[in-house]
């Protein structure tokens, strides 16, 4: 079957396409057929996931499709069940998937809707409730709202009854996430926003910041945390992986720090954030309250292309990849 791989050459991450056998269903383990699959910036920035010159793995980390085969001891699932999840190797034909990352597709969302979802979602719930805590009526700051995973925050927060605050160069974009909620949005790519932060929520700071920009973010997203106020790291996509930590602020406000990343955690521990997310989120989803961007949805054969546009920020939201027809 065909499937591409992401590979360290000269440097960066490359994408080629390779064919390799198929798969078949494991103990434990949907096989799906791929509808379609969503980017992710993380997966293909070095350190993230690959690290060495030569190393390879398959890529692609979330999608959506038509259950083909269960494997055994697997429940809730049959043959032809529409479904979107985490896995390993999306960007293919078909994809093995654990049977306790997979979610009924809601009948509202199309294919590249719900492959828009899985990775981003779980990643944005950990943040925002399992660690970030955020609750209806605190203010939530995202530097580089426009990302795929800086709207999916957008629209969760708000349908948690957050007010949020975001950065981006595109004033065109502040103004269309406006639509979506967006109840303030500062044109900037640099970090110069935190009195009109304070002056927003009234001298106190924000409750919750998301970076997901990296070190050249990371002191000005503290300086606008409020008091008991919460920074979660998410990515570098600056390349920045260190900055200055203000520790008279860190201690007098008693804020928390925290890190949002699946490298090091295994199946069990990854698979442990599905439930509260089936139970809190997808039903969002299914009635309409939460509603996934996708920017632009490119043909199996142009992952090269959708990767760039990607890499070039001129997206707004999540940028897809369609199934083989």
């Amino acid at each position: 079957m065909k499937s591409y791989w992401a590979k360290i050459t000269g440097g960066k991450i490359e994408v080629e396409l390779r064919d390799i056998p198929r798969p078949e269903a494991g103990p434990g383990q949907l096989l799906v057929r791929v509808r379609a699959a969503g980017l992710n910036r993380g997966e293909f920035i070095i350190g993230h996931s690959l690290q060495a010159e030569g190393s390879a793995k398959a890529a692609g980390m979330e999608a959506a499709g038509e259950v083909v085969a269960c494997g055994a001891g697997v429940t809730g699932f049959k043959t032809g069940d529409p479904v979107m999840g985490r896995c390993s190797g999306g960007f293919a034909e078909v994809v093995l998937m654990d049977a306790r990352e997979a979610m009924s597709k809601p009948e509202r969302l199309s294919w590249e809707q719900a492959a828009a979802v899985p990775l981003t979602g779980l990643v944005v719930h950990d943040m925002l409730v399992l660690q970030g805590q955020l609750q209806a009526g605190q203010w939530l700051l995202i530097p580089g709202v426009s990302s795929g995973l800086g709207v999916t925050a957008l629209t969760m927060a708000k349908a948690l009854g957050a007010k949020v605050i975001g950065t981006s160069g595109s004033q065109a974009k502040l103004d269309h996430l406006k639509t979506l909620g967006l109840d303030l949005g500062l044109c900037t790519r640099q970090p110069d926003f935190h009195e009109t932060v304070m002056q927003a929520t009234g001298g106190k700071g924000v409750n919750l910041v998301v970076n997901a920009v990296g070190g050249t973010m990371f002191a000005e997203s503290l300086r606008c945390l409020g008091f008991q106020g919460r920074l979660a790291v998410v990515g570098y996509v600056d390349g920045v992986l260190h900055a200055e930590i203000d520790l008279d602020a860190l201690h007098a406000k008693r804020l928390t720090l925290f890190g949002v990343s699946n490298k090091l955690r295994n199946a069990d521990m990854k698979a442990a954030g599905v439930p509260p997310f089936k139970a809190q989120i997808l039903p969002m989803l299914a009635d309409g309250r939460i509603v996934p961007l996708v920017d632009r949805v490119l043909p199996f054969e142009q992952l090269a292309e959708a990767k760039a546009a990607m890499e070039a920020a001129q997206h707004m939201g999540k940028i897809v990849l369609a199934g083989l027809p």
